[in-house]
């Protein structure tokens, strides 16, 4: 095998929000066996912690400060005030006929909980009203097909619409193999929709969180009229080693995550998951925005 995979799961945080504290009667202490799906691994540093201690951390690794890949809603619960979802039950084909592919989304559906890679909707944050739309990694590695185009492309005509700011959180392996060239159509779809936005004075931020790739890096991703990332995030078109196969040089340390494209200007700011929400509404308010 030329490359080995490596696999990471997409976290659900549990719900509560009351501060977790371990006692006598924490199945960790008393040494018994622990349910499938208490523990997590960080894909960073391989520390393994109980899952109830993700929920005071938003997903972040206590030991080495890594961002967990989110479930979009775990991330809208993290970031807004209210959401109301549009378009959800806009679900994907199978346009080409793809062998499998039906079976594959059924599967992704069973499991996520979604009918497709993104949830789009109004949202307030921090009391300032905008277009919201959050990319899913744990849905086909965020790929982008048909549905996930058409969804986001809605999502920037209404903030068009509405004169309310739009942000995007993106999430993305690339775009869909499956779907061929109709996926490689939304990069074109989203963009312009983009432009159009950009051209009555709309505002679009963009957040990267890992990993953004592929047909997305290449093209709304980049956008935005604020680009920003979480930390360590993985932003790139093609792979490490694809690219390095290909110009027979070896890349730098860190090449493609976030903290190198800040330094390289690609990036205006990087932003930890607890100053996120913190963030975004100042930039709101700053940008006209309820004060």
């Amino acid at each position: 095998m030329l490359f080995k995979k490596r696999t990471y799961a997409t976290i659900q945080l549990p719900k509560s929000k009351e501060p977790y504290v371990q006692t006598e009667a924490d199945p960790i202490t008393r040494g018994e066996v622990i349910p499938e799906g208490d523990f997590h691994k960080c894909p960073n540093c391989g520390e393994i912690f109980y899952a109830e201690i993700l929920r005071t951390t938003e997903g972040v690794c206590q030991k080495c400060g890594q961002h967990l890949r989110l479930g979009a809603r775990e991330r809208i619960a993290q970031i807004t005030d209210a959401f109301d979802e549009f378009h959800h039950q806009m679900e994907e084909t199978n346009p080409l006929d793809f062998p499998g592919y039906e079976k594959k989304l059924a599967s992704n559906r069973e499991r996520s909980q979604e009918a497709e890679a993104v949830v789009t909707g109004l949202a307030t944050i921090g009391e300032q009203p905008c277009v919201l739309a959050v990319m899913d990694a744990g849905f086909m590695m965020g790929s982008m097909g048909s549905v996930v185009g058409e969804k986001i492309t809605l999502a920037v005509e209404r903030a068009k619409e509405e004169a309310l700011p739009l942000i995007i959180f993106c999430a993305s392996g690339g775009a869909r193999m499956q779907e061929g060239i109709y996926s490689l159509m939304q990069m074109a779809k989203i963009s312009l929709a983009v432009e159009a936005f950009s051209k009555v004075g709309g505002l679009y931020v963009s957040v990267l969180t890992d990993p953004t790739t592929g047909g997305v890096t290449a093209s709304f991703a980049m956008q935005g009229d604020l680009i920003v990332a979480e930390p360590g995030t993985l932003i790139g078109f093609a792979g490490r080693r694809v690219i390095e196969q290909t110009i027979r040089q070896t890349l730098p340390e860190g090449f493609q995550r976030a903290e190198f494209l800040l330094e390289k200007g690609f990036l205006d700011q990087i932003i930890p998951r607890n100053e996120m929400k913190e963030t975004l509404t100042r930039v709101l308010k700053l940008h006209g925005g309820k004060r």
